[in-house]
């Protein structure tokens, strides 16, 4: 199947590393314009030069509205208009149930949730006038079942995410913008090594039916189909990729 994307314009957020730049990466690939947005300004800068002038790095903290409304702008101005969304931008903490503190526990909604919210509400804004849009947000295996990794202020996020799409898929509907979640389970990035060591992460990859780690690049495939023509009549769905590990 050949995804082309081109003509389209495509913001992803938290695009300097992971699924968020692999995404970004493919979706340039199939013939889209690529905004890499990212809390990092230098880091979204230097992943958008190896794709040359058909992207741009931008800084945005998503956590505000009026940073992700100025990220919006500029992308629409610059390009015409927006008409893709992945919002990969997201934090994880290991903290277990008993010690998570209120500032953690806001600190994850903050980004997981509003941040989400925000970039959809705007996103969705710009897409309503060119009436076709795609929208994709990165939940997890954790937003239908417990996270591996993070505790449960990350697993609750998560599952906000999911309901929030499905509610932003029915009203946005009308005016083609379709919105679906991806749910990853754990994928080889940076997030995942930083969160715990070497040798746990191989014995969680022994345990799933399909015995390795998932690799961004797998999660950024889905993200492109969903993202164009051949996902015409998806909305509101939520795309497991996790190796069968919900089936244990």
């Amino acid at each position: 199947m050949q995804i082309d994307l081109t003509g389209r314009t495509a913001v992803v957020t938290g695009a300097a590393q992971g699924i968020g730049r692999r995404t970004a990466e493919h979706l340039h690939a199939a013939g889209a314009t690529v905004a890499l947005a990212d809390l990092d300004p230098d880091r979204a800068a230097a992943a958008a030069v190896p794709l040359g002038t058909r992207a741009i790095g931008l800084g945005v903290d998503v956590r505000s509205r009026a940073t992700v409304d100025a990220m919006i702008g500029a992308v629409a101005q610059r390009f015409g208009g927006v008409d893709i969304l992945v919002t990969c931008a997201g934090i994880l903490y290991p903290t277990r149930f008993q010690e998570i503190t209120e500032r953690e526990w806001d600190q994850t909604f903050a980004v997981n949730v509003s941040g989400v919210f925000h970039c959809c509400q705007a996103a969705a804004a710009a897409m309503r006038i060119r009436g076709w849009g795609r929208i994709v947000n990165l939940s997890s295996t954790a937003g239908k079942s417990v996270s591996t990794l993070g505790g449960a202020h990350y697993t609750a996020s998560k599952a906000a995410v999911l309901g929030l799409t499905r509610a932003a898929a029915k009203e946005l509907a009308p005016f083609g913008i379709a919105v679906n979640a991806v749910c990853p389970g754990l994928i080889d990035t940076e997030m995942a090594r930083t969160n715990t060591t070497p040798e746990r992460l191989e014995a969680y990859a022994r345990s799933f039916p399909i015995q390795r780690l998932g690799r961004p690049e797998e999660v950024a495939d889905l993200i492109c189909f969903l993202a164009s023509d051949h996902a015409a009549y998806l909305t509101g769905g939520s795309f497991d990729i996790n190796g069968g590990d919900l089936m244990i």
